[in-house]
């Protein structure tokens, strides 16, 4: 009797014990950390996911460790061992991608205080976001491969598995196959810095804004909050407008077709006077020019800059509602109007002329 007590204790006392020193090795841990790390801004704060996983991995070895010297001897360890066994593996490839979203919110965070340059930022951001998803899904495909080796029936599969994970079996597959094309054009995105994240640009004639880029698919968020998702392949098949690839500043034109009578010295002072005042202005360039002259009407084309796309829309529209304004209100002969030439008829022409002969007689 006491000997069969015994024997059901001693497991509950070593699970017991087992959770008792992953709770204490991760609160160990977790004051380590914090005190190497504490020149790092917020970093418990950031670094509060991946507390979960490490208790759980130390768990899972705690526990395997305790159940096989007391009850290694039982019909049933065998499929309590390998439960812990697959649970360590989930647990350690749950701990691995938690250390990559660290990894991944320190760096961004460093980005944004350290680095002044909005291009360059915006390419770490796009490049270390891409890099995460990348290791992230190579962390995953190992950690499946090892849950099926773990099975002799199944371990030829993850062995197969896991020699996919190989660079040459990822650079073979490419040729064939379209969702591992597009794996390559996301990475080819990220590393060339041919596309970043915030980038403005223009696709399928419209204007937006890069969202988010994943290994397969890029978002691009539309002027009126549409969400456009292409595929990474297309970036790299595609001709496409980037407004911001080298710098944000940027130029755009207005253009107004006017009468003849247009006093262009006129617009030009009140273009000059409207730039002033506007901070949409970053002070590049502010052009008035005629840039044709056809028919009944003189084409006046405006150039303006400013110091990004959000802005030069607002100010390319505050230039046409201002010239609207000042020749509705001043030049109201600058509006466009068509002019015709009434020529007398032939009949009326011989009429006039039969009765100047009657009348000379």
């Amino acid at each position: 009797m006491m000997e069969e007590l015994e024997l059901a204790i001693k497991p509950i006392l070593a699970i017991l014990a087992a959770i008792a020193l992953a709770l204490l090795a991760t609160w160990l841990l977790r004051l380590t950390a914090d005190h190497v790390f504490r020149k790092i801004p917020d970093f418990k704060r950031r670094s509060a996911p991946a507390k979960a996983p490490v208790f759980v991995v130390l768990l899972t070895v705690g526990l395997r460790i305790a159940l096989a010297s007391t009850v290694s001897g039982q019909p049933w360890f065998g499929a309590v061992d390998f439960i812990l066994v697959a649970a360590f593996i989930a647990a350690l490839c749950w701990l691995f991608l938690a250390a990559l979203s660290v990894a991944e919110r320190l760096l961004l965070r460093q980005f944004s205080g350290r680095v002044t340059d909005s291009r360059r930022r915006r390419r770490l951001t796009t490049q270390v976001t891409l890099g995460r998803r990348v290791i992230s899904a190579l962390v995953i495909t190992l950690a499946v491969a090892g849950l099926l080796l773990t099975i002799p029936e199944v371990r030829a599969l993850g062995t197969g598995i896991l020699a996919s994970a190989g660079l040459i079996s990822i650079v073979a597959g490419l040729a064939v196959q379209s969702s591992l094309a597009n794996v390559f054009a996301g990475v080819q995105l990220a590393f060339t810095d041919a596309l970043r994240i915030d980038d403005v640009v223009v696709v399928e004639d419209l204007w937006g804004q890069v969202d988010e880029i994943t290994m397969t698919y890029v978002v691009v968020r539309v002027w009126d909050e549409r969400m456009l998702i292409l595929p990474s392949t297309y970036f790299t098949t595609t001709p496409f407008e980037n407004w911001t690839r080298n710098n944000p500043k940027i130029k755009g034109s207005v253009e107004l077709d006017l009468d003849w009578d247009t006093p262009v010295a006129e617009l030009r002072t009140h273009l000059d006077r409207l730039l002033a005042s506007t901070p949409l202005w970053d002070g590049r360039t502010g052009d008035l020019a005629v840039t044709n002259a056809v028919d009944s009407l003189v084409r006046i084309r405006i150039v303006v800059s400013s110091a990004d796309s959000d802005d030069l829309w607002d100010l390319r529209c505050l230039v046409r509602e201002s010239m609207v304004e000042f020749i509705q209100q001043h030049r109201r002969s600058s509006l466009p109007r068509q002019r015709w030439e009434i020529m007398p008829a032939a009949t009326d022409l011989a009429t006039d002329s039969a009765e100047t002969g009657a009348t000379s007689v």
